[in-house]
């Protein structure tokens, strides 16, 4: 016996969550199967630390890459916040403050670090390219799939040049002469990619990190990411979506006419399938050989604070904070780091980057952690791949994290130790994630958060894909962050995976 629906959505979190929307306000009969008890994945909130009421976004963080065409159309009540501050950087007793508006204060700390006086200007130039490059794709991204001629047509020969053929760190070495500068830029091309400013996996990296919403502009979620996910499930209950917590998957079938979702207590049957969870569980589901893919680069760091540390650099904390801090990341640091985890050495010296939620938005704190002056910090060292952490676990854990801690002690007066609130049974709050670990709780592969390797956001010309969400089957499609444009907290595989089932259950009917 099986239950029908007209689309089965495959894993629960924002992704699979946002596709069943689509799906149930066109008016077709929607379940969506979750493994785990809560829905979410990567977007939840939880109070992660007993006794101290502080609900962290333990996997996910800021929000950029989320479309609002998307909460527009959905009518979520989903709120970001501008920081004014996009980073810091401490280098001995100075540092670069770059706010989020360049201004005469970000012009100011470029020229004065660097000695170069046209070290500002080439940030400025460089970022408009970047913006122009952004507005022009950006809205493709919830459009069937452009071709490469289509993209590179639209943002003309020199930008495409500039960001698409030639390597990152030849662009970077055009603009920029300070390698603290330099590096400062190349983080947008690591976060989640295991690689070297010089391999493709930087350069499409980087050009999603800054073309959300065609201004690459990273927000503060209002809240916490938990909030994106409760007014999901509240819209999914008022089209009436059928949610199944705690679905164990055993196997998908495409018959021909329908396609099969086995549980362990339950089997459906579906017109079509989403699959929210990654390209490699897929395959493991459809009885298929699970896709390689590189490394997932990060470890991840939660904390609770009593106090902000004070900076060595003479800096406000609650101006150093409330941006993107960086620590130990210029060029040829981040280069080094990644040379050393390429032959399976820890880095000596980990880059890492980090800021504090709770100095845009408080909420996530009680009453009472907020006037006794606590606040969050989320930490996320770069080139810490996976396998880095396949031997001896635990004690390369240790080992990273310390190093990770070290690392930002060199430019602290108070060191962060000495900051960290406890929790109910006296145990410092911190908690800290490998990739083998983020693989086990929320599912990404290797602890890749963009599910497998990232293609740019558009197709050769010879690709017969129309959303980039596609498989072997045409009744199953990729809605997460494995599909074409779904990496990140975006929710675009998700609606471009409900666009693509619209389309064949059309053609079914």
């Amino acid at each position: 016996m099986f239950e029908s629906f007209d689309a089965v959505i495959v894993g629960g979190g924002h992704n699979g969550l946002i596709a069943a929307c689509y799906l149930a306000k066109a008016g077709k009969r929607v379940a969506v199967l979750e493994k785990n008890s809560e829905f979410g994945g990567a977007t939840a909130s939880v109070y992660a630390f007993s006794g101290v009421s502080a609900k962290l976004s333990r996997y996910s963080y800021l929000v950029a890459l989320l479309p609002d065409q998307i909460i527009a159309d959905l009518n979520l009540n989903f709120k970001t916040l501008s920081r004014k501050v996009s980073s810091y950087t401490p280098h001995s007793k100075s540092g670069i403050l770059i706010n989020r508006i360049f201004d005469d204060e970000s012009r100011s700390s470029i020229s004065k670090f660097t000695g170069i006086s046209h070290e500002a200007d080439a940030w400025q130039k460089f970022y408009n390219r970047i913006v122009e490059f952004a507005e022009k794709v950006a809205p493709t991204m919830l459009r069937p799939l452009p071709t490469e001629s289509e993209i590179r047509e639209m943002v003309g020969e020199e930008l495409w040049q500039e960001l698409v053929v030639q390597p990152l760190s030849e662009t970077l070495n055009k603009y920029f002469s300070n390698d603290v500068v330099k590096g400062i830029v190349l983080t947008d091309g690591l976060i989640g990619t295991f690689a070297s400013a010089a391999e493709r996996a930087a350069s499409i990296c980087f050009l999603y990190h800054l073309i959300g919403n065609g201004n690459g502009e990273w927000k503060v979620p209002v809240g916490g990411m938990g909030i994106l996910v409760n007014e999901l499930l509240a819209l999914a209950k008022s089209l009436g979506i059928t949610l199944l917590p705690n679905s164990n998957i055993q196997k998908i079938v495409d018959s021909g006419e329908h396609v099969i979702v086995e549980t362990d207590s339950n089997n459906f049957q579906a017109s079509v399938v989403i699959a929210g969870c990654s390209p490699h569980e897929l395959a493991k589901l459809i009885g298929d050989q699970p896709p390689k893919s590189l490394d997932g680069s990060q470890l991840k760091m939660n904390m609770v604070l009593t106090k902000l540390p004070r900076l060595r650099s003479g800096i406000d904390p609650k101006v150093a904070f409330s941006g993107t801090l960086h620590i130990d990341e210029s060029y040829q640091q981040l280069e080094a780091a990644f040379e050393a985890a390429k032959v399976g050495q820890v880095p000596s010296v980990i880059p890492a980057e980090m800021y504090c939620h709770t100095l845009t938005d408080p909420s996530i704190l009680s009453d009472e952690l907020r006037e006794a002056g606590f606040h969050t910090l989320t930490v996320f060292a770069l080139h810490t791949p996976a396998s880095l952490f396949d031997r001896n676990h635990d004690e390369s854990k240790s080992l990273v994290s310390a190093r990770v801690l070290a690392g930002l002690n060199k430019y602290l007066i108070d060191p962060i130790e000495s900051c960290l609130a406890v929790d109910a049974t006296g145990k410092p709050c911190v908690e800290i994630k490998t990739p083998q670990e983020l693989e086990r709780e929320i599912g990404l592969p290797r602890g890749n958060i963009f599910h497998g390797d990232l293609e740019f956001p558009w197709k050769t010309n010879d690709d017969p894909r129309k959303w980039g969400v596609e498989t072997k089957s045409p009744r199953i499609f990729i809605g997460g962050a494995g599909a074409v444009r779904g990496g990140g907290v975006s929710g675009i595989g998700g609606h471009n995976a409900a666009m693509a089932a619209l389309e064949r259950l059309t053609e079914i009917k």
